[in-house]
């Protein structure tokens, strides 16, 4: 159990407050029986969120990955009939038994002296006493398999099929030597290299699974499971397990090659880099995660200057027979697994493979013919052609921002802000009016996904593979963002790799690659990724919601996609609309924030940004007439096993747009969830979480828009519509109550000053 307290330190009392907190927390609460009552229902409306097709297969797959131990019965949130007859007696005597101080610490991170902080501790810990008689902690072990087993769950609402192999869990135990601490990386490297090929078979024209995945989990504490992960479409099952152990049995007979360890290498010292730049700027959450990971599980905490040290002395003498050694042991000393396939009821007349056959293929691939991993040449140099630099034709100073703002001669403007929140980190954002609202229902779906077909073709000379591979050790990306009223890119860079963000950046607007074998796979992708979607419930409930909210308007925003709209996109009327979105830069205004040296960022700027085509050309944004329904409307929708029900509640209408509007609006919003938390969640106890969003916006066209989300149980529907529409009406009569008011505008001070 970890307690957290952010406190503000700048008013005296906040800081011993917030000790006192802890220390009630820690040994003095009170457990009146009517409040451990009244916290029943919470909780069994916490457990009722997690219903659902995941939970009934979990329920039966847990049992045999955690075979011949407590965790096979064990799940974290318990069981209802136990939350709702438990004697109070028995939950004292839990806090009595467990919450005591030898099993506690307090990590205190932040703006205070630690001769301060100790002095609190103290105050508010010392006199805490343990049980003369301490109950032992148990641990339950995790034994290997003494046989291979495998089963197949269905679920008429899952919405992917998902295979999994985890191999005999192993003994595992926290770092505390150099030479474990290689280890560790040696299996980081090992991981990186093997879904790096899984991801590269996903770049296949037919590609045979959607994504795959292999690592070591540590479902239990002290105890490691290597693990290969496969989802797939429903009639690519058997085909893309088979793909998967393919993959990592070549890596188990040929190993990987030279030119992979070397780019995981240098990609992995770049980010260990970047965290040692960024070390003095580190938040205080990073330190109380990795205190609380040392004191829990015994997680080394050598400090970010030490592991740096140690990555750049320790990881260029990894070598390939390190990774291959590793390869060897995937499946432990007795070989044994567990394999399951999870997903929907298939259609009738596909056959899933079975238990016995999910057993059958993992033996059977080390009898298998394969050859060995090749790779392509792949350049060295992002941009082949230089472009042509354009001009900084005017510089001006924004006092205001405290900014420099440069007119380039191709129309484009850029701001530059200097700032020293991180050392060694630029971000770039670039927008100008536009967006998919310029597309009639003709282009609907060409417009909406061509930013993605575009990236999943990739830049220049480099399909988004090779392009991983050629960026290994830097640290840039950069991104085209297409949304329903603007167009623009994003993208971010350490201060060394500043001209690689600005090339990718270029690319992206001037170069977007036609592959139509890597675009039917991503249709293909899709297609399958949603093809059972709307066996999800809530899912099914969004997608009517949406249609009903829109009165069946076919240019509503896309809600669900489903399989079928891949087939209407047509690639080259979708790499149109990009090039006509982003291909021109005419209006487009570029902001640099960071770690930015303006003698630096502006030949960069001139080269990569001023040589932009611009046609002067005006662009703007366009109200579609796309308005939700007028009056007042009640969809009731009924879908699904568990005992679940979702209150959504939309508010909606016209009105002129202001700053003061939009800021009321989001006081009316803090105001109802804190009425929501005192009334729905703790008086009523028809809630676990729940509550309202709101909005105002002058684009497209002026409009506010507040949202109740509440999820429940069906029972409570009515009680809860009454009280959430009292909550309303009484706002909206007596407006809020000064005590209320107060609460938010000091949460938004404090929100404000950090």
């Amino acid at each position: 159990t970890v307690y957290m307290l952010p406190i503000p330190t700048d008013k005296p009392g906040n800081v011993e407050k917030g000790f006192q907190i802890l220390e009630d927390w820690a040994h003095q609460v009170t457990y009146n029986d009517k409040d451990i009552n009244d916290e029943r229902n919470v909780i069994l409306e916490e457990s009722r969120l997690g219903q659902g097709a995941d939970e009934r297969m979990r329920r039966k797959w847990l049992p045999e990955l955690f075979a011949g131990s407590k965790y096979a019965n064990r799940l974290p949130i318990g069981i209802d009939s136990i939350i709702s007859n438990f004697k109070p007696d028995a939950i004292r005597r839990f806090y009595k038994e467990w919450y005591r101080p030898n099993l506690m610490a307090v990590i205190v991170v932040g703006d205070i002296s630690s001769k301060d902080a100790e002095a609190l501790v103290k105050k508010h810990f010392a006199h805490l006493k343990n049980p003369a008689n301490p109950r032992t902690r148990e641990v339950s072990p995790l034994n290997p398999y003494s046989k291979s087993n495998a089963m197949v769950v269905t679920d008429k609402e899952a919405t992917n099929y998902s295979i999994s192999v985890y191999y005999s869990a192993i003994p595992s135990k926290q770092s505390s030597t150099l030479g474990e601490y290689r280890n560790d990386m040696v299996k980081q490297l090992f991981a990186g290299l093997v879904n790096q090929r899984l991801r590269e078979l996903t770049q296949k024209e037919n590609p045979p699974f959607l994504a795959a995945g292999m690592g070591f989990s540590n479902l239990a504490r002290g105890y490691e499971q290597p693990y290969l992960s496969v989802i797939s479409g429903e009639n690519d099952t058997k085909r893309g397990l088979e793909a998967a152990l393919e993959e990592v049995e070549r890596v188990k007979r040929f190993g990987f090659i030279a030119p992979e360890l070397e780019r995981i290498k240098k990609s992995t010292l770049a980010g260990i880099e970047r965290m040692h730049n960024e070390r003095d700027k580190s938040e205080s959450m990073n330190f109380v995660e990795e205190y609380i990971g040392h004191f829990l599980e015994g997680e080394a905490i050598p400090g970010i200057e030490n592991e740096y040290k140690y990555y750049q002395t320790l990881m260029p003498g990894i070598t390939l027979e390190d990774l291959n050694a590793m390869a060897k042991k995937i499946a432990g000393e007795s070989g044994t697994f567990f394999a399951m396939l999870l997903g929907p009821e298939p259609s009738s007349s596909v056959k899933l493979p079975t238990p016995a056959e999910l057993i059958d293929m993992n033996m059977a691939v080390a009898k298998k013919d394969i050859k060995p991993y090749e790779e392509k040449a792949i350049a060295t140099t992002l941009v082949s052609k230089m472009p042509v630099a354009g001009k900084i034709v005017s510089e001006t100073n924004d006092a205001t921002w405290g900014a420099t703002v440069w007119e380039l001669s191709n129309g484009v403007k850029v701001t530059v802000k200097k700032t020293d929140y991180k050392n060694d980190q630029i971000i770039m954002g670039a927008r100008r009016a536009g967006g998919i609202s310029n597309y009639t229902l003709a282009d609907k779906y060409n417009a909406n996904y061509a930013t993605a077909v575009a990236e999943a073709m990739g830049i220049g000379e480099f399909s988004p593979t090779d392009l991983q591979k050629a960026l290994s050790g830097k640290v840039a990306s950069a991104r085209a963002v297409v949304s329903g009223t603007f167009d623009g890119f994003s993208g971010s860079s350490n201060v060394k790799d500043l001209e690689t963000m600005m090339q990718l950046l270029y690319l992206r607007a001037t170069s977007p690659r036609t592959d139509t074998a890597l675009f039917r796979s991503f249709v293909q992708r899709n297609k399958s990724q949603m093809a059972f979607a709307m066996g999800n419930p809530q899912t099914a409930f969004i997608d009517t919601l949406i249609n009903t909210m829109y009165d069946h308007n076919p240019l509503a925003p896309i809600a669900v996609p489903k399989a079928e709209y891949f087939d209407n996109i047509n690639v080259d009327r979708a790499l149109a609309i990009y090039r006509e979105r982003l291909g021109d830069a005419s209006g487009m205004h570029f902001v640099f924030v960071g770690s930015v040296d303006e003698a630096v960022l502006k030949p960069l700027v001139e080269t990569y940004i001023a040589s932009l085509p611009s046609s002067g050309k005006k662009f703007d944004w366009k109200d579609q007439g796309v308005r939700m329904t007028k009056g007042q409307k009640q969809l009731d929708f009924y879908k699904g096993q568990a005992q679940q029900s979702l209150i959504l509640a939309f508010h909606s209408g016209e009105v002129p747009y202001s700053e003061d509007l939009e800021l009321k609006a989001d006081a009316i919003s803090e105001i109802l969830n804190i009425r929501i938390i005192e009334e729905l969640r703790e008086k009523i106890q028809g809630i676990y979480s729940g509550g309202t969003s709101a909005s105002v916006e002058k684009i497209p066209y002026n409009n506010f828009q507040i949202v109740f989300q509440l999820p429940c149980g069906p029972e409570k529907i009515d009680t809860l519509l009454l009280a959430m529409n009292a909550e309303i009406e009484s706002l909206k009569k007596n407006g809020p109550t000064e005590e209320v008011l107060n609460k938010v505008k000091q949460q938004w001070v404090e929100t404000y000053k950090t």
